[in-house]
């Protein structure tokens, strides 16, 4: 009994303050910052990234220390205690969003579509007196990759069409507001080009005569887009037909449902789920015990220093024999945080916008633009793709950057990387390619010289050499299932391995006489 209520002390009240003051706290921000103040972040970020992510700030501030103090045979436990604590958060959280914005907005009612310029600002409109003119459309036809390894294939198609007082507006060649519809669909990223160019051309034709013959007049109430990607895209589709600037019109989307079942049930959902992620860990909780040793040393105020984000974060700063290392990590991960804040999206970025911030594309590269084949390694497609990069950098860079030194390990990153690039264009005509990973992979392959050659210890060479050749095969093989850009990574693998195998004797000089002093 006594260590059911110092469970509910410790650890389960604290996760409970944490929730309850997160959910409230965010919401709330949102609200000044976002909805009140304008701030111009994508609404995914506001509404899903941000309550995803930023709990784990709390979590492991306050309630980590509190959770090391049970006892787990796998220290990999205390990892998914934490992690539950942030998902129980996170829910509710992203469906308090989802209700704010539509609670808080309200319906106004014009009679024509002029008007709205004179009434007061909000979310939703209605409309007694409008025509959809179908004639003088604007359409962005774009496609996506997505998924883990880049599996998805994106078709979409982004039609706007204008909103009128009446039919007569027709002859004028301007409209401020636009009602948008999207039509996309999905196929495999493994198929070869012209299958997939033949199935685009399929979607777009059955979009067509979808089109046709729906009636885009038949709608209860219009609302506002918000800042999200796919108004960007209904944007560059009003801008394609000149004169206009997308960013100056307004886009609506049309809403079938009454005004008054808006919110759905997503205030039930907001408790609902906050009581699920309640009752998960209270039961969670109940199958753990303490570690008794650290239990009484925290109630005696006799705590173990915890060192372990200390030395997570030290990964990123540089020391004497780990300089490059981190600031080669720091620099992908703030090019990434800018074109987050650009509004790029956060999972992955679409190939215009990439390209735009100087990626890798063989019709402009060689066009005179050389630089991007130092820039696109400094960039990312999207959040996962810097993620296991960066593991992938840390890993080899621990072993390497010591071996090398500062100096010569960045110019094997800097060489490799460009080899890497300049395979890329060499191998596709008209492929962006962005990533530190032909640069990461003349690191393993200058790595795996230095292993096969024994510029290491006999002991270490065993160790690592399997585990890196079947990384670096996984990798290669995984790269055949297409969206992979697997001619960067054969140009970095076997220009860092050359360049291994040419230093190897040098390096082994080297440890040779430091061994001797």
């Amino acid at each position: 009994m006594n260590e059911i209520l110092d469970k509910l002390k410790l650890i389960f009240k604290p996760f409970l303050i944490i929730a309850i003051c997160f959910i409230v706290g965010y919401t709330f921000l949102h609200w000044i910052l976002f909805i009140k103040a304008e701030i111009p972040l994508k609404e995914q970020i506001v509404r899903f990234w941000l309550p995803f992510g930023l709990p784990f700030i709390p979590i492991l501030i306050w309630l980590r220390p509190k959770i090391k103090l049970l006892y787990f045979k796998n220290e990999n436990a205390s990892f998914l205690y934490q992690f539950i604590a942030c998902v129980a958060i996170a829910i509710p959280t992203i469906i308090a969003q989802e209700y704010l914005v539509t609670a808080i907005g309200k319906l106004t009612e014009v009679e024509n579509i002029s008007q709205i310029d004179k009434s007061e600002k909000t979310k939703y409109y209605s409309l007694k007196n409008y025509y959809i003119d179908k004639r003088h459309i604007a359409v962005q036809n774009t496609v996506t990759v997505t998924g883990k390894n880049n599996t998805n294939f994106n078709m979409l198609i982004y039609v706007a069409m204008p909103i009128l007082k009446s039919i007569s507006d027709t002859a004028r060649a301007e409209s401020k507001f636009w009602l948008g519809k999207q039509y996309s669909e999905r196929i495999s990223n493994n198929l070869s080009d012209q299958e997939k160019k033949t199935k685009y051309k399929i979607f777009a034709e059955q979009k067509q005569k979808e089109f046709e013959k729906t009636d885009f007049s038949k709608f209860k109430y219009l609302e506002i887009m918000g800042n999200t990607e796919d108004h960007d895209e209904f944007n560059k589709a009003i801008s394609n037909l000149g004169m206009i600037n997308g960013n100056d019109q307004i886009i609506f989307k049309a809403q079938n449902e009454p005004f008054e079942n808006r919110n759905g049930k997503k205030l039930e959902w907001i408790f609902g789920s906050l009581g699920i992620g309640i009752l998960v860990y209270f039961i969670l909780l109940l199958f753990s015990k303490f570690d008794k040793r650290r239990l009484e040393d925290f109630k005696s105020g006799r705590t173990e220093k915890d060192t372990d984000l200390k030395e997570i974060f030290e990964f990123f700063i540089p020391k004497k024999d780990f300089f490059i290392t981190p600031i080669i990590i720091n620099l992908n991960v703030l090019v990434f945080i800018a074109m987050v804040i650009a509004g790029f999206g956060l999972i992955s970025f679409k190939g215009d916008d990439l390209l735009s911030w100087g990626a890798n594309y063989r019709p402009v590269t060689t066009d005179g633009q050389w630089w991007r084949l130092v820039t696109n390694t400094f960039m990312h497609g999207g959040l996962m793709h810097m993620s296991a990069n960066i593991f992938g950098l840390l890993f080899v860079g621990v072993f390497l950057e010591p071996l090398l030194g500062k100096t010569r390990y960045l110019l094997v990153y800097l060489t490799t990387g460009i080899l890497a690039s300049a395979a890329s264009i060499w191998w596709y005509p008209a492929t962006v390619s962005i990533g530190a990973s032909g640069a990461i992979f003349g690191l393993y392959g200058f790595f795996l010289a230095a292993l096969l050659l024994k510029v290491f210890p006999p002991d270490f060479g065993k160790a690592f050499l399997l585990s890196t050749l079947v990384f670096v095969g996984f990798n290669l093989l995984m790269g055949l299932t297409g969206g992979v850009d697997n001619a960067a990574h054969i140009g970095g693998l076997l220009s860092g391995f050359i360049i291994g195998i040419i230093m190897s004797r040098q390096l082994k000089l080297k440890i040779d006489m430091q061994n001797e002093e």
